[in-house]
């Protein structure tokens, strides 16, 4: 298993990473679709070679064609998103708020799969990007649609420990060479 050849390539200084790793997707309680679309969108979000290498197979595996595609579009779109509207947020200038964005967002009204599942996803893709404005956007669309605190609170736990276990392995990679 992809899970367990991650686990192991995680150093012994980051033994927490890989408990957590282990638990976050091997004990998940997210329905398949949402717990592997989560993974292969932060898996991407992440930038990391060795995560989205080891986790790619796995995802695509579990996830149906159009929700493969739909994970990967919603890190695509929250990768121009999370940038935009985090610089937004943080310019001083309050008028760049009400300036018409201009930017195809198209996948996001129409990704091919559950509305929810998109949501969840782009959330946790956000998490990993740090974007305020998109994590309360995503947030709340999540809860009207009736998605419980815990739900949301398992995709950021995923997006936090596949963004860590890509850095530490990113940063064993540097120095091995």
């Amino acid at each position: 298993m992809a899970l367990d050849d991650l686990k192991s390539a995680v150093p012994d200084y980051a033994k927490d990473l890989k408990l957590n790793l282990g638990s976050v997707i091997g004990n998940s309680d997210l329905p398949q679709q949402q717990l592997w679309g989560t993974v292969l969108a932060c898996a991407i979000a992440s930038r990391s070679p060795k995560v989205l290498r080891e986790l790619e197979p796995e995802a695509k595996a579990n996830l149906s064609a159009e929700a493969y595609t739909a994970a990967k579009s919603a890190a695509a779109i929250m990768g121009m998103n999370n940038v935009f509207y985090r610089t937004r947020h943080l310019l001083s200038d309050p008028e760049y708020g009400n300036l018409r964005a201009g930017l195809r967002m198209n996948v996001i009204g129409n990704p091919g799969v559950d509305k929810v599942d998109f949501e969840l996803w782009s959330l946790a893709v956000s998490a990993i990007n740090g974007c305020g404005m998109c994590l309360d956007s995503h947030e709340q669309v999540l809860r009207k649609a009736g998605v419980e605190r815990e739900t949301i609170q398992e995709a950021v736990k995923i997006a936090s420990v596949l963004q860590a276990v890509g850095a530490v392995l990113d940063a064993e990679a540097v120095l091995a060479e």
